[in-house]
């Protein structure tokens, strides 16, 4: 059995991965200055960075939501509060510049540790993992079924999103800059969407 709005679910982390970020950022830099290779593993500290996050999240505090729903329901506005504001920031950003540096050499485990350290201080999955991803889990299920599914998902199609900035970085870069106004009113637009969205469809 699928956790609850799974195809919501994946609409939200999806758009999540394909709007940069400062994980993005760093992932673009270090594609442009050390190699697809090197970020892999950025990428692998990123996503152990969120699986440490959802962990605490759901079987730490998990049964604070279990036994009231008020709680998630304020959680639930306050994310889709986070989403409009996120819509708002990015409409109103400009892509950042990112030039290169002079190779330093660096280990495997230091790029683990940049891009878990990125990742594990981003207000964005500090946001996202205690107010939007509880949504999507019924505590009166099966609740590490669920878990598993979610955080799977989550992992995967995060990891393979960070690959693939780093694969296109000089294409995406290029497109970017070319079309700043473009993709922030897109992104801006799908996010107030997809809150509109929350609002209608969970209900506690």
């Amino acid at each position: 059995m699928l956790p609850l709005d799974f195809i919501l679910y994946l609409q939200i982390i999806i758009f999540l991965f394909i709007t940069p970020g400062t994980p993005r950022i760093v992932i673009i830099s270090y594609s442009m200055n050390y190699g697809v290779g090197k970020c892999i593993w950025s990428a692998l500290g990123d996503v152990t960075a969120n699986l440490i996050q959802a962990t605490l999240v759901i079987f730490v505090i998990g049964s604070f939501f279990s036994e009231n729903s008020t709680i998630l329901n304020v959680f639930k506005w306050i994310g889709i509060i986070y989403l409009l504001y996120l819509a708002y920031d990015i409409y109103k950003s400009r892509p950042k510049s990112i030039s290169n540096q002079e190779e330093i050499k660096k280990s495997n485990l230091s790029f683990f540790k940049d891009g878990f350290l990125v990742a594990g201080t981003s207000p964005k999955a500090w946001m996202f993992f205690p107010f939007i991803f509880p949504q999507f889990i019924d505590f009166n299920s099966n609740l590490l079924a669920q878990f598993i599914i979610l955080i799977t998902t989550y992992i995967a199609l995060d990891f393979l999103s960070l690959i693939g900035y780093a694969i296109l970085a000089q294409k995406l870069i290029k497109w970017i800059t070319a079309n700043p106004k473009t993709i922030n009113t897109i992104s801006a637009s799908v996010l107030v969407i997809i809150a509109c969205i929350i609002v209608v469809m969970q209900q506690y």
